[in-house]
């Protein structure tokens, strides 16, 4: 794991505008071929799962995982609308975004609101809680009830926040208003849950039956839904990842050292929509998914943000609290060990003779 930016002095964000600003128009062609192809794969995966049930089920379940890499695509097309970034006009994106919102169980204007929140928050330490993943630092950890401390640490275990977290999140949260939402929100809301419900009927009464809907549906969600938490966590969850009160937050920043580029092979890359390029997407969020390669090789800047590879990723997964002493984010082991060092120098400070 690499961190060049962080050695030298960040560029201004003057600087850089000129450098993305020729990736930051939506190019029609471009997305619609996009578009049409990746649709047709993800109704061909469908169409593969259903006629795979008269083998077994066990081919259904495999067949799932390349489906669910097509829902992952078509979900970075989903939050491209959300950015304005995908189509040219406004009116385009988010009509088109909205039916790709029911394609990914997610409404769109709901969404979209929260993880703009997010692009202007991240790694702000006073500003967290909006499209984000909950992260707390060592002293607020510490200073929770017993009980709350272990809700924190069953959140952010992996098969609760990998594992469940993407039923609950697109099962349920996505599905529910809260009183927090403006007319907007709540009307999107509403209007994809229809459109879920039409759908899941639609495809039952095609299928011979809401249990093949079920069985074909709920793996591409989940193995769909964990790939995106994950690519979501992993690039801006890294030990060395920018996090600063907010007199002292700063945009180029919070983009260049608190999102990673996630270097990951040509075929995931393409699953995932270029979404690895994470730097530049949150540097200029209006460069769409089919130009943040090519603005990646367009200049030298762009190239030495921290680099994650795959198996460089895997050790962020224990990385739970933020220390704000030592800028960096930490495991609860880590913690776990420091107070024990803590008590034992305490100790050794309390004996007659003993160590200062």
């Amino acid at each position: 794991m690499t961190n060049q930016i962080k050695e030298s002095k960040l560029p201004l964000m003057k600087d850089l505008k000129g450098v993305v600003e020729p990736f930051s128009k939506a190019d029609t062609r471009v997305a619609v071929r996009q578009l049409i192809i990746s649709l047709l794969l993800f109704a061909a995966g469908w169409a593969a799962m259903y006629f795979s049930l008269q083998v077994g089920y066990w081919l259904t379940l495999l067949l799932a995982i390349p489906t669910a890499g097509f829902m992952v695509r078509i979900f970075i097309f989903f939050h491209d609308c959300g950015h304005n970034s995908f189509l040219p006009t406004t009116k385009a994106n988010r009509t088109l975004g909205f039916w790709l919102g029911i394609l990914v169980f997610t409404p769109g204007e709901q969404w979209w609101k929260s993880h703009a929140i997010h692009h202007a928050t991240s790694g702000d330490l006073d500003k967290r809680g909006v499209g984000d993943v909950t992260t707390l630092t060592v002293e607020e950890y510490l200073k929770l009830s017993p009980i709350m401390r272990l809700g924190y640490r069953l959140f952010r275990h992996p098969l609760v926040m990998f594992g469940l977290g993407p039923l609950f999140m697109f099962l349920i949260k996505h599905r529910l208003v809260s009183p927090k939402f403006g007319k907007r929100e709540t009307r999107s809301v509403l209007l994809t849950n229809l459109g879920i419900v039409v759908m899941a009927a639609g495809l039952s009464w095609l299928m011979g039956g809401f249990q093949n809907y079920l069985m074909i549906q709920l793996p591409i969600l989940w193995l769909g839904g964990m790939a995106g938490i994950w690519m979501f966590y992993v690039q801006h969850q890294f030990e060395s990842s920018y996090w600063a009160r907010h007199p002292e937050w700063e945009y180029v920043a919070s983009a260049f050292e608190g999102a990673s580029y996630y270097q990951l092979p040509k075929v995931l890359q393409w699953f995932t929509g270029n979404i690895g390029f994470h730097h530049i997407h949150h540097l200029s969020p209006k460069v769409p998914n089919y130009r943040l390669e090519n603005a990646f090789n367009s200049a030298e800047v762009l190239r030495n943000p921290l680099t994650l590879t795959i198996k460089e990723s895997l050790r962020t997964i224990p990385l739970s609290l933020i220390d704000e002493t030592n800028d960096h984010m930490i495991t609860f082991r880590e913690l776990r060990m420091r107070q024990k060092m803590s008590m034992v120098q305490e100790g050794a400070r309390g004996v007659p003779g003993g160590a200062a």
